[in-house]
């Protein structure tokens, strides 16, 4: 085949460029760029607190019905075994918009005022769409990118931990200052993107591609540059001038600029292969773990233990990150900056564990357990500046805790991956986010909610006052959330010590070359990226 200029030319790289894996991973990162609206909890759940009159145990309850949904994802990869991963992405996105419509017409009282079990199954439908979202997309990906598959869930990851601050800025462009108009924002922008690009995300039979790191590297100078103008655009918001509507809708601007400049990199990888006459081969696969046997496995349940420490006190942090700020007493303004920062270093905390765990394991063979249980450290240290109320602390335990929150997942689902395979990959990524709302319910619901709530108890009957009906409950001070974070800090570091198991069970493991049965041992896949010339007997399936 070789490309020819005018009409006929371009016509057939647009065709291969629609129906390329590159093509397929641009609209996976604009789909987890808009995936991450669980992680805005902080913005809204003021809103939802005093429309409804909850205490604080009753919100906090909500936030683990948000983390529980967006984190038990097995149906969604049980869906994703049985049908394509774009019924997969339908089914997410009229989930999310279902479910944050509704609480945005409980919050206007466009409806009656709901039960809190209502809320509290409007809000899990609402963020178990991110599951949805993440199986049809991100485990697409990774199974066209086995040999990438640590960067691959590095930068997609990364947008999703860059999605609050993306849907932040998105949000003001279209709406402005109007608070709770960012609920049904995240309702129907993220279900819009998922369906214009449900015909893309499928899986694609490759051959290994000698510059595939090369491509993804220049993803990540991309989006490290948007994780930049978005910091950008924070700093000068809130310590430099206060941006109007039409600044707003400047830097809207700007932002599709950077969220659409993978394109351009898909266009100018496709039109390389077309004037060069590539032809992929088959991609090769490894040994799988049937999904009985992986979840039955001592590794898999070392590996939720450590989760349920790790990711749940995290959680804990993101979704009181409002409360949290209130009670040191930061100024409102501070909150919105808090989950930004929360969202950005999220982001930088997937790419930079994605990409940094596959550097340090294929050229110094350091295991990924290991590097899973360094950031389990670390990210206590955000946890005692907010339990000691440091003064400005609260401003860097926002990075330190988004960070690691973020640094955890690639890991985690990397993990997982090298460990049981990719036949089912589908289903074991979702099950091994099962253990995160469980340690959410633990330490957001019985030890946050319930220690905030009853210090604020004391301190009403210390100022001889009585809570009304329907009135919702504040604590002020650093002993509100003391006790909680140092708690928390301690699961932490006992899940840290528990992770040196897996450890020492997967050490020689990382010290062979894991990557090596899929150099040796080819096997054909679904469907070709583009099919070899003159090849008659080529199918898809």
């Amino acid at each position: 085949m070789v490309f020819s200029r005018g009409a006929a030319g371009l016509g057939m790289l647009t065709v291969q460029v629609i129906k390329s894996r590159w093509f397929m991973v641009f609209a996976s990162l604009l789909i987890m760029a808009a995936a991450g609206a669980s992680y805005m909890f902080g913005m809204y759940s003021e809103d939802i607190k005093k429309a409804l009159g909850y205490d604080q145990s009753t919100l906090n309850l909500l936030g683990f019905f948000k983390d529980f949904g967006g984190n038990v994802g097995v149906i969604s990869g049980l869906i994703n075994e049985v049908t394509e991963p774009w019924v997969v992405l339908a089914i997410g996105a009229v989930l999310n918009f279902f479910g944050y419509l509704m609480i945005w017409l409980a919050v206007t009282k466009k409806i009656p005022h709901p039960k809190v079990w209502h809320m509290c199954a409007y809000i899990c439908i609402g963020a178990n769409s991110q599951t949805f979202a993440n199986t049809g997309s991100l485990v697409t990906c990774v199974k066209n990118f086995p040999e990438s598959r640590g960067v691959v869930l590095g930068i997609l990851k990364g947008y999703v931990g860059l999605s609050a601050a993306i849907i932040t800025q998105m949000y003001h462009a279209f709406y402005g200052e109007d608070a709770k108009a960012l609920i049904l924002f995240i309702g129907w922008f993220p279900a819009a993107i998922s369906f214009a690009f449900l015909a893309t995300i499928r899986v694609v039979k490759v051959s290994r591609h000698p510059n595939e790191l090369k491509v993804f590297y220049h993803f990540l100078y991309i989006a490290l540059g948007l994780a930049g103008f978005l910091m950008i655009v924070i700093i000068v918001d809130k310590t430099m001038i206060t941006f109007n509507h039409n600044e707003y809708i400047g830097s809207a601007s700007i932002l599709i600029i950077f969220l659409f400049l993978p394109l351009l990199v898909v266009v100018m990888e496709e039109y390389k292969l077309l004037k060069a006459k590539t032809a992929f081969k088959p991609p090769p696969r490894g040994e799988d773990y049937t999904i009985l046997q992986a979840v039955c496995s001592i590794d898999m349940l070392v590996l939720l233990a450590v989760t349920i420490c790790g990711v749940g006190g995290t959680l804990t942090a993101i979704d009181n990150m409002g409360q949290i700020g209130h009670a040191l007493g930061y100024p409102k303004k501070s909150i919105s900056t808090f989950v930004s920062l929360v969202s950005i270093w999220n982001f930088l905390g997937r790419v930079a564990s994605g990409f940094g765990s596959e550097i340090l394991l294929t050229k110094y063979k350091v295991p990924r357990t290991l590097m899973f249980t360094v950031i389990l450290v670390v990210t206590c240290v955000g946890y005692v500046l907010i339990a000691f109320n440091v003064p400005g602390g609260l401003y860097v335990a926002s990075v330190i805790i988004g960070f690691c929150f973020g640094a955890q997942w690639p890991i985690l689902f990397a993990i997982i991956s090298e460990l049981f395979g990719l036949k089912y990959y589908a289903t074991l990524y979702n099950f091994g986010s099962v253990a995160s709302p469980i340690g959410s319910y633990v330490f957001n619901v019985k030890v946050t909610g319930f220690l905030y709530d009853k210090e604020a108890h004391k301190q009403m009957a210390a100022l001889g006052l009585t809570r009304k009906h329907g009135e919702d409950l504040t604590c002020n001070g650093t002993h509100c959330f003391r006790m909680s974070f140092l708690i928390i800090t301690a699961a932490t570091l006992f899940g840290a010590a528990v992770s040196l198991i897996l450890v020492w069970r997967t050490k020689k493991f990382y010290q062979s070359d894991i990557y090596k049965k899929f150099r040796e041992n080819p096997t054909p896949a679904v469907e070709t990226e583009m099919p070899a010339p003159n090849n008659t007997n080529a199918t898809r399936t």
